[in-house]
């Protein structure tokens, strides 16, 4: 069976870390017999450059006809500040995730043995944490109507508005329910119902779905002291549903119990096509870097671990997603690290020695 994919390097860091992707995948295709058409083209900055805009509609199109797509990152100082919205390299993203429908989010939080004392946490509060949370993304504050900056009794005001279907909020928690069940059964939803009628919807609908998953224990916790419970007692938490500002805002907290951003993968689903399959993109969850571009410094386990998503969840290869997975936890047991999470102890590597350390340790 040949899988298609498409990948999208970015800017910055982006096209580095990629690089360190397709050598997995090309290990993936000589010792496991797995074929891949895979194609490459042009977003953020990189796009801007070329075309004057941060993605054509046609890498928009050419996303629904892969198996998956595969992001780096997207952002470039040259364009900090540019008066026009519609050129800033960020919006590459933004429109990948609403063009295609992509509205459930997944970030895991997991902390490896070796990197325990690295989080900003006690090691014994994060040692063997392994927590996912399930963000709704093309909704809510940063999509709602009516938005902008106006002028009102003599001074500005800025608008944003929240609002949450019945159905935006369902199929976000399918996806968090169905995850439930496939790991330690728990499941969290994090919303403010005490103060917002949004949050009250979420709360009723996701309440109300819970006969249809009987195996999975429901709780439900107001954002912000879910914020707090994340630092006092993460591994009180399996999965976590909310949506896309408390999800946006919560997700990076939980990024720092493990250490870097440098090593957290995410996947951004969409829904499913006619041959069953998710629309679905996979990046790492940290931006492009452009102040370490070119300098071997990247740290590409994040891009690699977000390869092993796809693997797992668009191509079901649960077997080479769990290779993937392993290799890097082998590596970091070895001492190998990359400028971000190096201790005194350990060995500096570059970004290309960690992909060919990942990759070894693949064999």
């Amino acid at each position: 069976m040949t899988y298609k994919l498409l990948l999208l390097p970015g800017d910055g860091i982006g096209p580095e870390i990629m690089m360190e992707a397709k050598k997995v995948l090309l290990w993936l295709e000589k010792k496991q017999g797995i074929t891949f058409e895979i194609s490459e083209d042009l977003v953020g900055a990189a796009s801007i450059d070329q075309h004057n805009v941060p993605v054509r509609d046609d890498v928009v199109e050419a996303c629904r006809q892969v198996d998956a797509v595969l992001f780096g990152a997207v952002g470039h100082p040259k364009y900090d500040g540019v008066e026009y919205y519609d050129r800033r390299p960020e919006l590459a993203i933004l429109k990948l995730r609403k063009e295609l429908d992509l509205f459930a989010n997944l970030r895991p939080a997991k902390v490896f043995g070796a990197l325990a004392n690295a989080s900003s946490l006690k090691s014994d509060l994060v040692s063997g944490l392994d927590l996912m949370i399930v963000r709704e993304t093309t909704a809510g504050v940063y999509f709602g109507e009516p938005r902008g900056i106006e002028q009102r009794d003599g001074q500005r005001i800025g608008i944003n508005t929240h609002t949450y279907t019945e159905s935006e909020i369902k199929r976000v928690a399918e996806i968090a329910y169905s995850l439930s069940e496939q790991r330690a059964g728990k499941l969290c939803s994090m919303e403010k119902a005490n103060v917002m009628d949004a949050g009250k919807l979420w709360r009723e609908i996701v309440e109300g779905m819970k006969s249809d998953y009987p195996q999975v224990e429901l709780s439900h916790m107001y954002a912000d002291n879910g914020a707090m419970q994340l630092v006092r007692q993460p591994k009180q938490f399996d999965v976590i549903v909310t949506d896309n500002l408390f999800g946006d805002l919560l997700s990076d907290l939980a990024s720092q119990l493990t250490g870097s951003l440098g090593l957290l993968p995410s996947a951004t689903l969409g829904p499913k096509k006619s041959d069953g399959k998710f629309v679905a993109l996979y990046e790492p969850v940290h931006g492009s870097a452009p102040d370490i571009a070119g300098q071997g410094k990247a740290n590409p386990i994040a891009m690699i671990l977000s390869l092993a998503m796809l693997l797992k969840y668009s191509l079901k290869l649960d077997k080479e997603a769990e290779m993937v997975e392993k290799a890097v936890e082998n590596v970091l047991d070895k001492g190998l690290r990359t400028a971000d999470i190096a201790t005194p102890d350990s060995k500096v590597i570059s970004t290309s020695e960690m992909g060919d350390a990942i990759v070894t340790a693949l064999n």
